[in-house]
């Protein structure tokens, strides 16, 4: 059986719309204590859109972090009391405009266990039309369309590199 901690204390060390910085205390099975550190989020949607015509959606959007651009699978924010579907759709019609049908879940991850608590949940859906977009003021973003063998060869030449974007589409690449 494997090891587990009791927690003893937690503190919110600071917090915003996005996420809270936590502190927790804890007790080893042996009774001495320890310090946790980490973030936790209402946790995020990642939506893999199918076109017609089998090509995928992507987006293209600046990521301050690497002062680069990032070819992504389009998410976002799952948000206080949604359920992932609703903010999977939410989250596709503000980023890219999209509007789908046939929404699957096709399964959910932590991105980073032991710094963040941060449930992704991953889609695929069929697009069936197309607005304007909508995207939070920080955000430029342009639509991509690749075939997912396209997709394969970007991440194995390191053309997308985001790392929740390539879990979700290991999770997603055998249904499409």
């Amino acid at each position: 059986m494997p090891k587990r901690l009791k927690t003893i204390s937690t503190e919110v060390i600071h917090e915003n719309p996005w996420y809270e910085y936590k502190h927790d205390e804890y007790e080893l099975p042996d009774g001495k204590t320890g310090q946790y550190y980490y973030l936790e989020t209402p946790g995020n949607v990642l939506i893999i859109p199918r076109l017609a015509d089998g090509r995928i959606a992507l987006v293209l959007q600046y990521r301050y972090l690497h002062d680069k651009q990032s070819i992504e699978i389009p998410g976002g924010g799952a948000g206080e009391d949604i359920d992932g579907l609703s903010a999977a759709k939410r989250e596709l019609l503000e980023e890219t405009g999209l509007i789908a049908e046939n929404w699957s879940k096709l399964g959910e991850f932590e991105p980073a266990p032991g710094m963040v608590k941060d449930k992704a949940q991953v889609f695929l859906c069929d697009v069936i039309d197309q607005q304007q977009a909508a995207p939070d003021a920080s955000e430029e973003i342009e639509l991509v369309y690749r075939k997912p063998e396209e997709i394969d060869e970007m991440i194995s030449h390191g053309d997308i590199w985001n790392g929740m974007s390539i879990a979700a589409w290991a999770l997603v690449r055998k249904h499409v």
